[in-house]
């Protein structure tokens, strides 16, 4: 008998699915499979629910259910859940047969979204295994009555984080900290009836923050816009689920290069947004930067970044996605986009423009398989006047909590740099508002520890890891480099009074 599922029971549920692949998949690929099972499940079981309604509704009219307008989606013939639960040979045939017709059937919506996956190598997949899956997801009726669209959304949540840490050095493109997508959120403030994008969205992750940011908040977000792009297909097969678990309707994912051909486009020129979440891939060397010097939609209007680093390519299309009065955004970068010498002219041009609105750096280790520091980049179109003509700092580094190998950011660590940021002023070691006579003075570097002092400075014992050894040697170096450049400049002005 059916009944309503816990979240308890809802995690070890999509786990134990995972573990039955260990003997025969590798654990980054685990997402190829686990995730479009769980999906056609699902597809399956509420197009079941929706028949029972239908029935009652329509006084047990059969001709009722073959109305569109009645389902979800719609599960032709042949290829719901049961059908293939009864095939005994062959299976991974009959998957990916029911997976195609259910994506023909729903093609505005679902083409695609079932991925690749090589369900009919039997090497990989034999039927036994097979087999086994979907009994283990048939020992649970996934309706929404049983398991409703928030619930079923965090279980999917979190299969998405174990398999980033099951899965290594695979983790980064798939997986964002929710903790830190919370912090970056709390900070924007998504408002009902807004348009979000992400033009590299992962699994979604970041969109649904900012939809969960409304349903907490208690404000309508079914009239929110959500859009984005991403590079990798099966990733953005993954987001696209991932929405529709969610319960989200209006939205569009797009599978694509952002930097090298942007999906959005209205009359010639990139959509504007009102707000942007976004964690682009750390500077990458792949990517066109010929293309990008002569960019028709003029994403260089900052500069052309180096080769060895698009940072700034994806600094500029994000700027550029933005409406001019109600847009902003909150970027994840590393550290280097704030200080390194290559991209300086860049980053004086963003200044000047007076669109950087507040730079967070956060504390180590907030990212799966790499104790890098990186930084929370919040750029706004139409800044506030009181803030206008300065940048707000805000060091964060240890506002951290560590747990079970993992670091995150707890809710009192949240709300305190978000805070911080609202408040918009000056408080010791933590926050700093700086002019940007300040940061010309400075030749316009932007690195933290030049306007905050770091915490750990006066520790006498060093507990520091070699990674934060490592960001402060080369913050010195660059304060020694600009200290050295203002003394000649000093020198040079007191030669040339006295001659």
């Amino acid at each position: 008998m059916s009944k309503r599922i816990t979240i308890e029971e809802l995690q070890s549920y999509l786990w134990s699915s995972a573990v039955l692949l260990r003997t025969n998949i590798d654990a980054g690929a685990y997402k190829q499979y686990i995730f479009p099972l769980l999906f056609f499940k699902r597809i399956s079981d509420v197009y079941d629910e929706e028949c029972e309604q239908i029935l009652e509704e329509y006084d047990g009219d059969e001709e009722a259910l073959t109305w569109e307008e009645n389902h979800r989606f719609i599960v032709p013939e042949g290829s719901h859940w049961r059908d293939v639960r009864e095939v005994t040979e062959n299976v991974g045939v009959a998957i990916v047969n029911a997976f195609r017709k259910i994506e023909n059937a729903n093609a505005n919506k679902l083409q695609g979204i079932f991925g690749d996956g090589a369900w009919t190598n039997k090497n990989r997949l034999p039927d036994r295994l097979l087999k086994e899956l979907i009994e283990h997801f048939s020992t649970k009726t996934l309706s929404i009555k049983n398991c409703p669209e928030d619930e079923l959304g965090q279980g999917y949540e979190y299969l998405i984080r174990k398999f980033a840490d099951d899965s290594g050095h695979t983790a980064q493109e798939f997986y964002t900290n929710r903790t830190v997508v919370h912090l970056m959120t709390e900070m924007l403030k998504p408002e009902s009836g807004e348009s979000i994008y992400d033009p590299t969205c992962g699994s979604a992750g970041m969109l649904i923050s900012a939809i969960a940011y409304l349903k907490d908040q208690k404000k309508e977000w079914r009239n929110v816009s959500v859009f984005g792009q991403e590079v990798n297909a099966l990733t953005s097969a993954i987001g696209k689920m991932n929405l529709f678990l969610h319960g989200l309707k209006d939205f569009d994912i797009v599978n694509g290069d952002t930097l090298k051909a942007p999906a959005f486009i209205e009359k010639g020129q990139l959509r504007q947004f009102d707000l942007i979440l976004a964690n682009p891939p750390y500077s990458i060397s792949q990517w066109d930067r010929e293309a990008f010097a002569s960019d028709k939609y003029g994403r260089n209007f900052l500069g052309v970044p180096p080769q060895g680093r698009a940072d700034y390519a994806f600094l500029q299309h994000i700027i550029k996605s933005l409406n001019k009065e109600t847009g902003r955004c909150a970027i994840l970068f590393p550290h280097g986009v704030l200080f390194r010498n290559e991209e300086s002219a860049m980053r004086e041009n963003l200044i000047r423009n007076d669109m950087l609105e507040c730079i967070i750096g956060l504390g180590p280790n907030l990212f799966y398989n790499s104790p890098m520091e990186a930084c929370i980049i919040i750029c706004r179109m139409n800044k506030r006047p009181e803030r206008r003509g300065q940048v707000l700092f805000i060091n964060a580094v240890n506002e951290v909590e560590r747990k079970n190998a993992q670091s995150f950011l707890e809710e009192k660590h949240i709300q305190k740099i978000a805070k911080a940021y609202d408040e918009y002023k000056t408080d010791s070691d933590f926050a700093r508002v700086v002019t940007i006579q300040d940061l010309e003075e400075n030749n316009f570097s932007l690195s933290i520890p030049l306007y905050i002092k770091h915490p750990g400075q006066d520790i006498e014992v060093d507990e520091r890891s070699l990674q934060e050894c490592y960001e402060d040697w080369r913050t010195a170096s660059e304060i020694m480099k600009l200290r050295y450049m203002k003394l000649n400049e000093m020198l040079g002005k007191q030669v040339g009074s006295d001659e």
